[in-house]
């Protein structure tokens, strides 16, 4: 498994699923602050996002595809310099009016929102700027299939839909990151932007496949065909960390997703994972994730592991 799947599988998202936002006329709608990624694309019209904390707006088109990681609030609106009203009651007039908003320039959006949580959330999160903005992603026909064909499921109502939904909506989220990772470009920093770079993209992939080797510095120099000073170097640049430092992390975080689920003793997490004894591992281990390893145990709240299904919400048309 290459290392964007592996951290995306590590996350395991809570998904809610969103039929999308509609809305016609002259309106500025408010939303809260979130906990994880929203994804989104415009179907039809046209519309500005507006960030907390960022300072340009975005004028969004059809056919555009954004993400917002960074759990902001932020405003949409056919004009920002209306008073802004927050969603919930948007929604909520909508509801009692029966109808979308009076007037011309429909607005039409499709997609999903993952909730993730704890310091598996965060590798991702924090390798993401608060907008990634995709202009004219519907260009790309892997993206554009999902986006026509999540708003074909939602609006149709089959059997099967929402799980199909849930997996269309996956798909999105990694082809809208995919298509960041080659817009952006070199001169990013963090092991998201690393994977722009092939030879360390290997390099984290080595890592991925075998966390419990005892990898040197020279070691993984060499898979990838660079002196050892030279790949320290380029990876501390481009990753934002030394190599080793990086390993260990990533073995915390593998090793954290295992004390969630109980039952397994932290002597077998610490041996499957290169360590001799399971002090040096709880070492290892407070330093990196601020606490023992049982006491993480005990303090993570239960994951649901259902079948390996993330829960499902829907949201109403109005909302997202």
């Amino acid at each position: 498994m290459d290392p964007l799947s592996e951290v995306l599988a590590l996350l395991k998202p809570e998904q809610y699923l969103a039929r999308g936002f509609e809305v016609r006329g002259d309106w500025c709608i408010q939303f809260p602050a979130h906990g994880g990624i929203k994804c989104y694309a415009v179907l039809r019209g046209s519309c500005w996002l507006a960030v907390d904390g960022v300072p340009e707006a975005v004028r969004l088109g059809a056919g555009d595809c954004f993400l917002l990681p960074g759990g902001r609030p932020f405003r949409l609106a056919s004009d920002l310099a209306l008073p802004a009203v927050e969603v919930e009651v948007h929604k909520a007039r909508k509801a009692e009016r029966g109808s979308v908003m009076s007037g011309s320039n429909e607005v039409a959006m499709v997609g999903s929102y993952f909730a993730l949580s704890g310091p598996q959330g965060r590798l991702l999160l924090d390798a993401l700027p608060p907008i990634v903005y995709l202009e004219q992603a519907s260009e790309q026909a892997a993206l554009r299939w999902c986006i026509e064909r999540m708003e074909q499921e939602l609006r149709e109502g089959l059997p099967g839909g929402s799980l199909l939904a849930e997996h269309l909506a996956h798909m999105m989220l990694l082809q809208a990151l995919r298509l960041h990772l080659s817009r952006a470009g070199p001169g990013g920093v963090g092991w998201l932007s690393a994977l722009a770079d092939r030879k360390m993209s290997a390099a984290i992939g080595v890592m991925h496949a075998d966390p419990a080797h005892r990898w040197t510095v020279g070691e993984l120099a060499g898979r990838v065909g660079l002196s050892r000073s030279t790949f320290a170097e380029r990876f501390k640049t481009t990753v934002g960390e030394a190599p080793l430092s990086y390993l260990t992390r990533w073995r915390m975080l593998l090793a954290a997703d295992r004390l969630t689920t109980g039952g397994e003793p932290v002597s077998r997490i610490a041996l499957s994972l290169g360590y001799d004894s399971e002090g040096a591992f709880s070492t290892a281990f407070k330093r990196v994730m601020g606490c023992a390893p049982r006491r993480y145990g005990r303090e993570q709240e239960p994951q649901d592991r259902g079948g390996g299904h993330a829960a499902v919400r829907h949201v109403a048309r109005s909302g997202a």
